[in-house]
């Protein structure tokens, strides 16, 4: 292991990180936090691939999206436990000082670059398709660039709601977008299989235009005069809501040529 360690960490293909927290939400979920390279640089929104050494040394890696902003000193994950999973059955037992592999080529079509100029920003997202929106809602030039933030987070039970208490405060304890997101950021929390103050899928809210009212707001439905998307979740969410999205006008977006809405291709079949 410690031969195809170094010889990964010499072509600069993977770096090897030290987990620094780990948080259990519940048996099917989990986040944690490791060290960032000095080196390390991407945009909010973006994924990067993450390991373990497997079976022989070789190192078991799959994409995952930075759950932190740009500019945080520390690089945080958000993601599911799958008992039979090849890497996930092993990486939900990670602890504190554990070594983990970090890809240093980040990248994504889930950064603001890849939008045009609008209004209101809509996240929409299911399960650990929240990460990446946890790192742009983080990331003082989103407030900057749209007056409205919506968070829309889809789950089946309340108890897989992660990051919940932040969100609906507002990150007021947020050092350095406090002030901004409690006065553009709007979080919408459904769920699915359980009781809970909205239980709406996020498709049904698109296409019965409640999905502002729902998350506080007045206004004008969903428009592609003002509006820029993105998405991230199950793979029936996104195309879904992607083929609503076209119905009505709105065009995808990439790197190369921005649009109305992106999706992370990367994790989309």
């Amino acid at each position: 292991m410690e031969g195809d360690k170094a010889e990964l960490t010499a072509t600069g293909a993977l770096s090897v990180e030290t987990v620094l927290n780990v948080r259990h939400w519940n048996d099917r979920l989990f986040s944690f936090s490791m060290t960032r390279p000095a080196s390390f640089r991407f945009r909010s929104g973006e994924f990067v691939m993450i390991g373990l050494a497997g079976d022989g040394g070789k190192p078991l890696l799959r994409a995952y999206s930075v759950a932190s902003p740009a500019y945080a000193e520390e690089l945080d994950f958000l993601s599911i436990k799958v008992e039979d999973g090849p890497l996930t059955s092993r990486l939900q037992n990670i602890q504190p000082g554990d070594q983990i592999y970090l890809g240093r080529k980040p990248t994504g079509t889930l950064v603001t670059d890849a939008l045009l100029p609008g209004n209101r920003l809509l996240l929409l997202s299911s399960g650990t398709g929240l990460a990446p929106f946890l790192s742009l809602i983080r990331d003082p030039d989103v407030y900057e660039r749209y007056e409205r933030v919506i968070v829309v987070h889809s789950v089946r039970q309340a108890s897989d709601l992660a990051f919940r208490t932040e969100l609906e405060s507002g990150l007021r304890d947020d050092p350095l977008v406090s002030e901004q997101a409690m006065a553009q950021l709007s979080y919408l929390p459904t769920v699915t299989r359980e009781a809970f103050t909205c239980n709406a899928r996020i498709t049904t809210m698109i296409k019965d235009d409640s999905l502002f009212a729902r998350a506080g707001l007045s206004g004008v439905p969903l428009s592609v005069q003002t509006d820029r998307i993105m998405l991230c979740g199950g793979m029936a969410m996104i195309k879904d809501i992607a083929h609503l999205l076209d119905a009505c006008g709105f065009i995808e977006g990439s790197n190369a040529k921005p649009g109305d809405y992106v999706i992370e291709r990367a994790f989309v079949g």
